[in-house]
């Protein structure tokens, strides 16, 4: 197509998705989901991400995403230090638990607190422990570039995949909503958000 047929302005019958369509569509993409964690002067912090991504091996760098209304992430951020937890399939209690903006995320889990300073959570198939590098501010959300200080791959379990809502790839051709695999637990509500 020549240049001067591409335009910098929608044609005007095009409308922006709204956050609503925008989260529905995105949920066609299947991810992984972690936890962030991080450890303050107030004990730990973490929440549910499935905005994670390795960014480059040489130096070994990672990116998360994190909500600006998220309670957690600026807790963490202050540290300088965090754990992405990589959780494997069978842990939706513990997505549950962290997606929540509700409730005391930590009580009655056995984690550990890393030798960065992080809170490492148990059964999970992967952990980064990394520095903040950077991080800049895009529309809702923070972009953190990580740089990575240790791996831990505990576990060889399946991994935790998140889909069109749910947890069950069987789905794949249902609507949101529908399918035979674990749907989105009760404990999340419309003010949830994950960061």
């Amino acid at each position: 197509m020549p240049a001067e047929a591409l335009s910098r302005t929608a044609p005007a019958d095009v409308r922006t998705p709204s956050p609503a369509e925008l989260r529905t569509a995105m949920g066609r993409f299947a991810s992984g989901v972690t936890v962030v964690t991080g450890h303050d002067e107030e004990g730990p912090a973490g929440f549910a991400c499935q905005s994670f991504a390795s960014v480059s091996l040489e130096p070994p760098l990672v990116l998360f995403c994190a909500d600006h209304r998220g309670r957690a992430w600026p807790r963490i951020r202050a540290t300088g230090r965090f754990c992405v937890n990589v959780l494997a399939a069978h842990q939706t209690e513990v997505c549950a638990r962290f997606g929540s903006s509700r409730g005391r995320k930590f009580d009655g889990l056995d984690w550990r607190l890393s030798r960065w300073g992080a809170p490492a959570l148990p059964g999970v198939l992967l952990r980064v422990h990394a520095s903040v590098d950077s991080v800049r501010a895009a529309g809702d959300h923070d972009v953190v570039l990580g740089r990575v200080l240790e791996l831990d791959t505990p576990g060889e379990e399946p991994p935790m995949i998140f889909y069109r809502g749910g947890f069950d790839l069987g789905r794949d051709t249902a609507p949101q909503g529908a399918g035979t695999g674990p749907a989105l637990p009760p404990v999340w509500g419309p003010g949830d958000r994950w960061g």
